[in-house]
């Protein structure tokens, strides 16, 4: 069964939103390799345990919201699926270097959620 292995948090004001976040639910933030701009967000459970990975950036767009990524075998299987089962595909199948692939979906009611394919050889 897929689960959500990240969520992105799109922010106009980075420092702001770390503080925001870190002061309210204690998340860790550090600035991803090679980044000067992006923040992985390390979480935790109730019992102390990690959590859901996240990253932080600035907002690309007025409407970006906070988007869940699902983890799957393959992004491209996905895509289709997603296609065939009456949803769209918003931004197709991106590399995140050294991390994997994402692509941004809707599905039939209008929800934004993205997919993510884990392969650190990503280019």
């Amino acid at each position: 069964m897929a689960n959500i292995v990240h969520f992105d948090l799109p922010a106009d004001d980075l420092e702001r939103a770390k503080t925001f976040y870190s002061s309210l639910f204690g998340w860790k933030f550090e600035l991803a390799p090679g980044w000067t701009d992006f923040y992985l967000i390390a979480t935790a459970t109730e019992d102390g345990s990690p959590g859901i990975g996240g990253g932080m950036g600035k907002r690309g767009a007025p409407d970006q919201k906070i988007t869940n990524y699902i983890g799957v075998q393959s992004i491209d299987a996905c895509q289709a699926d997603v296609t065939r089962l009456g949803g769209k595909v918003r931004l197709g199948k991106t590399a995140v270097p050294e991390f994997g692939y994402l692509a941004v979906c809707e599905d039939t009611e209008g929800n934004t959620f993205g997919l993510w394919e884990e392969d650190a050889g990503a280019e």
